[in-house]
């Protein structure tokens, strides 16, 4: 299978609200339930040339804290790592949003 760049499903707040309280129950709370990136570095990964999207890895900084790292994928599905890689996404908590379905 080749990426396209529209790969990816749009779901419901209900679906999502359901989803990411299934996961704050699996955390101790206080856990990172969230990272935020910023616009111009997605925009960096996206506006690549051959990008068709963006992986999103699991990490484990060496502070021991969760974290995201993006990196830009290319059509034929490989990982663009002679690219812009993003981390140190600033996580919910601290960071994160009013109280909403999501996060509450």
């Amino acid at each position: 299978m080749a990426f396209n760049g529209d790969e990816g499903t749009v779901v419901s707040l209900n679906d999502a609200s359901r989803w990411t309280a299934n996961y704050r129950k699996t955390v101790p709370a206080g856990d990172i339930i969230a990272h935020f990136i910023g616009k111009e570095k997605l925009l960096d990964i996206l506006n690549q040339e051959d990008c068709v999207g963006a992986r999103i890895y699991y990490g484990i900084g060496d502070d021991g804290k969760k974290n995201l790292i993006l990196v830009g994928a290319e059509a034929n599905e490989n990982d663009m790592v002679d690219g812009i890689i993003i981390e140190r996404l600033f996580p919910c908590p601290p960071l994160c949003s009013g109280k909403n379905s999501l996060n509450s």
